[in-house]
């Protein structure tokens, strides 16, 4: 027989601004603990010395987590100049260096290059699988690996900031699967005096913004209390880019049971993906069809 997994049945979404020094899973690990939650995910790992929105997912959110993942997301990020490093970051050994420095002018006109649909190279030291293995883990023991590009999507990409010579501040909205050390080091190696991240911050992703997010301070301060879950947001925040519907009572009832249910539609089209609600609840996210909401996921939260 399976173990009970401990906790509450507690779900919805808790936006913390993650500090530098930490991974992603250990946030979401106090998470778990401070909400004494049964289940915790995260929408988007940030590398353990970026700080930022990290927007963890409390039980049925957990379901939700792909549509965050999907969502566009903005960061701020320095990029030294001049050196190029093993890791792409601050954190990495240097293994070239340049004395040239490009002026803002220069800068600008190269960041045109990276904006768009772009093809892009992860890191050495990414979690991106070769043969079932981590690059990270092979970097680790000094193997140098040939990465495949991946498409990126990148909406903007512009300076900020110049603060001196042997850095510049940029800001990037881009879509999944982006590493913004990739674009410091593609960047350094354009305006040929390679580059590494500094500094890296994640403002905004989808609909959560860091400045509203709680410290790992404010979480410790009000663990296991009310005080947190009033930060708790509701599910359906994590569908914030999909239409809603309105369920009747009886499609409440067969989307609950994982069966198509009959919606009421105004702008949406047949194969559009949806969420369907009654009074005031979620109850699955599917594909609109002549009427009906043919559910891919199911929602199961208490009353």
């Amino acid at each position: 027989m399976a173990r009970k997994r401990k906790g509450r049945d507690i779900s919805g979404w808790l936006v913390v601004d993650k500090p530098a020094g930490l991974t992603s899973t250990a946030v979401v690990n106090k998470v778990r603990w401070a909400m004494d939650a049964k289940k915790a995910g995260h929408a988007g790992t940030l590398d353990p010395e970026a700080t930022g929105v990290l927007a963890v997912a409390l039980g049925e959110a957990t379901k939700t987590v792909p549509y965050i993942t999907d969502a566009l997301k903005a960061y701020v990020f320095t990029v030294t100049l001049g050196a190029a490093t093993n890791t792409d970051d601050a954190e990495g050994e240097v293994i070239k260096t340049s004395d040239a420095r490009p002026g803002d002018a220069e800068i600008k006109e190269a960041l045109h290059q990276f904006v768009g649909d772009i093809m892009q190279v992860p890191p050495q030291f990414s979690a991106v699988k070769i043969d079932g293995e981590r690059a990270y883990k092979r970097a680790r023991d000094g193997e140098e690996m040939e990465l495949a590009a991946r498409p990126l999507f990148v909406e903007s990409l512009v300076m900020l900031d110049r603060p001196d010579v042997d850095h510049v501040t940029l800001e990037m909205v881009c879509g999944k699967g982006g590493y913004v050390r990739s674009i410091a080091r593609d960047l350094g190696e354009a305006l040929g005096c390679f580059g590494h991240v500094r500094e890296l911050r994640r403002v905004w992703s989808g609909p959560f913004e860091a400045e509203k997010g709680l410290s790992l301070e404010q979480i410790d301060e009000m663990a296991k209390t009310p005080d947190l879950d009033a930060y708790l947001l509701p599910l359906e925040v994590g569908l914030d880019d999909l239409p809603e519907l309105r369920c009747t009572p009886e499609g409440a009832v067969r989307l609950g049971n994982g069966n198509p249910g009959m919606v009421f539609a105004s702008d949406v089209e047949y194969g559009d993906e949806a969420w369907a609600s009654f009074e005031g609840r979620p109850v699955a996210v599917g594909i609109y069809k002549s009427g009906e909401l043919h559910p891919s996921r199911v929602f199961n939260l208490p009353d």
